[in-house]
């Protein structure tokens, strides 16, 4: 936009009025002038920001709204430094010469409401006192409206000099833009800029602003595909786009967009798709502003559904109005990523790429020959990428479409920019090789051969191929997940999975997941496990159960990629019961053997329980970022182990006071010192249940806090673990009905997430319960501080020294993300899934005190909790209580199951927590 063009969202010629009646009225009276100016400026600010939010809201333009609101910062700007120039600070004889210039984001003409205004006031030598106020005044009343504003005050000469050595004011003064003043010094610093600095240096500069670009996408999320995505600095978002305008303006000269086409560095539509990309973040952008009232760029889980609405989404297919928003957004993401690789391959053709450092940021290279490849006639290496050998290869043989990454996958190779371009142009040449055999079966050799599944897949995906040639897997491209659990699009979760199944079996991850990589040599099909991770979750989005619709889905398509009969019903079931394995083994209680019977009975087989565990890993992994722990894979390991003897029929030749009596010689084999009698008072102290659900390890530990402790006192210990990323805080204490809660609410009031509880009894009476904690702190030392703390605050609950419910009130701080879900609280009392307890689960909305108060009304119920199993997904609680009455009974009335139901559901509504007042 020119700066000639006046603003259509400040009134300048009232703007320009009251300063001037401002600056007559309180000529005698100059400290009042600057509040009284601020004022008037502010009123027309936030003027401006109300009919640009309106705007927004009309049209969508989010490039408009932003040029808009540039444009009046420049009338606000411009309106000040004419005031200050002409009114506050004349000229005295000699006028000093400045230059009002725009640089950084400020000088691309764009703004969101809460952007920096950054400023470069350009001098021609020194500066004198009366420039000095001038240049003061107009920032102290930018300021004073709450803007962030960044300034320098340069000569010419200092800019050229500071740039030759600063890369990141190099940027700021390459999209410099003149506002107001001196004109002719803005020339001469863009003459000169010109000259000095962009005819000696284009190499390097490229090579620094796409590693910056790598740097920023390691820092905010590598992946373009995190479900909370930055919609400035994010892979894919806005920052992107300005550096391909950076890099293409220092090489190309350009000071528009519209040169971009000309010039050669994009075709008309690739410029069409860049202004669409533009549009589109910028209008996501603004309305964060808007709604947030600040400078905040995150696109968090509670903002998503209100921007959803502002742009007109509504729910369909399956999909939440939010869910296909954030589908368009991914897909914009995606596109701003091919842009980056066409105009890459631009630059090449111009010998770019020989520029330092430039091969690390353009590709991959795995060496520096071309030809023709031995193993693939049809492609050849140019650069250390590959390419077809001929521009009609696709069109003459469309399997070659798959066959291109195959080869890729196989060398360990990119794909060249030209390639995928010529690939992105055949895509409709696919559909006619859905059924063809080679093409299955080079695309079954490419999940299940290649080194690095995951970056082939990638590299399908985001060339459009993997959703025309599996078009379920197309359906669910971009597609997000409204929840906190999952940390990326449903189908980045999928080949991050095939990527982590990969590394178990080369045995990247054999510290991590030793049971896994172990049994992984043993499966008898390793091509069905791979097509099963890649399909698992292939069925999001729809009304209908994803893993029954999957199950058809893999009925369908095994055949198809070449799976045998046998083959295709094992992926099938594998992808009906992938969440079996995970939540038997955090929901349920792994000490009731019921629990393993009834596991096994839909299990069956040993083949099937190898896969299953394998299979659960790979998910649980590609979740995201610290979802997988641990104390999961221990809980797994342990269902495992249990289910296996199950499955062989080898667990009836060990008796359950066979394996009791193992347990204890293996403890009593760590006590050396210990006499038969007390050997034997020590085995008569525990039930069976202790000696065949904890670890040897955790008995001696045990063993230690009882020995040191009084008679009916209260003691604690505590271990924290950085690879399980649990604190286990273990008690010994005079057990009563109500002791869960204490400990409970003593850990709500130290603001601890609680993850699983093992609860013991003893013969005589005591309680030996051990809490599992989430970790907070990454130094050890501040999390055995944390965790000490948190066992302070148990000690003083259980000896009655603290107000549980003024303390956890006190503690609890709503999450703003979790505001955004919503969770269908559910009650669940179940007497079939134990022989010896009623099984109760809760489900609801997640929040500190949440499993306080439910042992709390647990006890008020008088039921008795045997054990507690705690589980998290995001936003999503899932507690599990193992319960009978107060005589050890089942819960079998009709009428007490309502009483349960009713009290309990009453705690998962959302009002049930009012923070009190302290």
């Amino acid at each position: 936009m020119t700066n000639s063009a006046p603003s259509l969202l400040v009134d300048i010629h009232q703007l320009r009025t009251d300063l001037t009646t401002a600056g007559a009225n309180l000529a005698g009276a100059r400290p009042e002038l600057r509040p009284a100016v601020v004022k008037i400026v502010k009123h027309a600010l936030e003027q401006a920001h109300a009919r640009a939010e309106e705007g927004l809201i009309g049209d969508g333009d989010g490039t408009r709204c932003a040029e808009l609101l540039s444009d009046a910062e420049d009338e606000i700007i411009r309106s000040l430094f004419d005031f200050a120039n002409n009114t506050l600070y004349p000229a005295r004889g000699h006028e000093e010469r400045i230059a009002v210039v725009a640089v950084g984001g400020y000088g691309r003409g764009t703004l969101a409401p809460g952007s920096d205004i950054d400023l470069l006031f350009v001098l021609p030598t020194r500066q004198t006192e009366r420039v000095q106020n001038i240049v003061e005044f107009i920032l102290y009343c930018l300021w004073d409206t709450r803007q962030k504003v960044g300034h320098a005050t340069r000569s010419i000469e200092e800019c050229i000099r500071l740039a030759r050595s600063d890369n990141t004011i190099l940027t700021a003064i390459l999209e410099a833009r003149y506002i107001c003043g001196d004109e002719t010094l803005f020339a001469a610093l863009v003459n000169d800029f010109r000259r000095e600095i962009v005819s000696k240096g284009a190499r390097d500069f490229i090579a620094d602003k796409l590693g910056e670009r790598d740097l920023r996408h390691l820092k905010v999320g590598e992946s373009r595909y995190l479900v909370e995505p930055d919609v400035k600095d994010g892979k894919g978002g806005l920052r992107d786009l300005n550096t391909l305008f950076w890099i293409a303006k220092y090489i190309y000269a350009t000071n528009s967009t519209d040169e971009l086409a000309e010039k050669g560095a994009f075709s008309q539509q690739e410029l069409a798709t860049f202004k669409k990309c533009e549009r589109f973040l910028w209008a996501v952008r603004c309305h964060l502003h808007f709604l947030s009232r600040r400078g905040n760029d995150r696109l968090s889980f509670d903002r998503q559904s209100d921007i959803a609405e502002r742009l007109g989404y509504k729910a369909h297919g399956g999909l939440k109005h939010v869910e296909r928003f954030m589908k368009h957004y991914f897909l914009v993401a995606k596109d701003v990523g091919d842009l980056t690789r066409i105009l890459c391959a631009s630059l090449e053709a111009q010998q770019v790429k020989e520029a330092p450092g430039l091969g690390r940021v353009l590709g991959r290279l795995i060496s520096k020959t071309s030809g023709t490849l031995r193993d693939a006639p049809d492609f050849r290496v140019e650069g250390g990428r590959v390419l077809p050998s001929s521009p009609d290869i696709f069109m003459t043989n469309p399997i070659n479409m798959i066959r291109l990454f195959a080869v890729a996958g196989r060398h360990g190779a990119e794909i060249h920019p030209d390639a995928l371009k010529l690939v992105r142009k055949s895509l409709g040449l696919l559909r006619g090789i859905l059924d063809d055999p080679e093409a299955n079966a080079i695309f079954l050799e490419l999940l299940t051969a290649s080194a690095d599944p995951d970056v082939v897949l990638r590299m399908m995906n985001e060339a459009g191929v993997l959703g025309r040639f599996i078009p379920e897997f197309g359906r669910i491209v971009a597609m997000m997940q409204f929840n906190m659990y999952h940390h990326y699009t449903v189908d980045e979760h999928l080949i991050r999975a095939v990527g982590h199944l990969s590394a178990i079996e080369r045995g990247r991850l054999s510290e991590d997941h030793p049971l896994s990589t172990a049994i992984f040599p043993t499966i008898t099909s390793r091509r069905l496990l791979y097509v099963a991770v890649f399909l698992h979750d292939i069925a999001k989005g729809r009304k209908e159960d994803h893993s029954i619709a999957g199950e058809r889905i893999a009925l369908d398509l095994c055949p198809r990629l070449g799976l045998s009969p046998s083959e295709t019903e094992t992926v099938a079931w594998l992808i009906r019961h992938h969440l079996l394995m995970s939540e038997t083994a955090q929901m349920r209680d792994l000490n009731d053997f019921k629990t393993i019977l009834d596991f096994c009975s839909v299990v069956q087989s040993v083949e099937r329980l190898k896969l299953l565990i394998i299979l659960t890993v790979a998910d649980i992994r590609a979740v995201g970022p610290g979802v997988w722990n641990g104390w999961k894979g221990q809980l797994l390991r342990t269902l495992y182990t249990e289910a296996e003897p199950v499955l062989t029929g080898g667990h009836t030749a060990v008796s359950r006071r066979e394996r009791v009596a193992s347990a204890q010689a293996a403890f009593f084999a760590r006590m050396p010192g210990w006499s038969d009698e007390l050997k034997a008072n020590y085995a008569a102290r525990h039930y069976d249940a202790y000696w065949l659900g904890s670890s040897t390890d955790k008995q001696v530990k045990h063993a230690e806090l009882i020995s040191g402790a009084a008679p009916k006192s209260v003691v604690t210990s505590f271990e924290t673990d950085a690879f399980t990323a649990i604190t286990e805080l273990s008690i010994y204490t005079p057990d009563h009905p109500r002791l869960l809660a204490l400990i409970t609410g003593a850990c709500a009031a130290a603001g601890a997430n609680i993850a699983g509880a093992q609860i013991f009894t003893t013969t005589d009476g005591m309680a030996l319960d051990t809490i599992l904690i989430q970790r907070e702190f990454t130094e050890e030392e501040d999390e055995r501080r944390r965790a000490e703390r948190i066992a302070e605050l148990v000690r003083k609950a259980l000896r009655g020294e603290l107000w549980l419910k003024e303390a956890v009130a006190r503690a609890y701080k709503p999450q703003q993300r979790i505001r955004a879900f919503t969770v269908e609280p559910r009650v669940i009392i179940d007497n079939q899934s134990s022989n010896r307890f009623t099984v109760i689960e809760i489900n609801g909305l997640d929040r500190i005190g949440l499993l306080y108060d439910l042992t709390e009304a647990l006890y008020k119920l008088n039921l008795n909790i045997a054990s507690a199993h705690v589980t998290t997904f995001g936003e999503k609680a899932v507690d599990v209580f193992y319960v009978t009455d107060l005589t050890g009974a089942k819960i079998e009335s009709s009428t007490r199951h309502k009483q349960i139901e009713n009290a309990l559901g009453s705690i998962l509504k959302p009002a049930h927590v009012v923070p009190i007042k302290v």
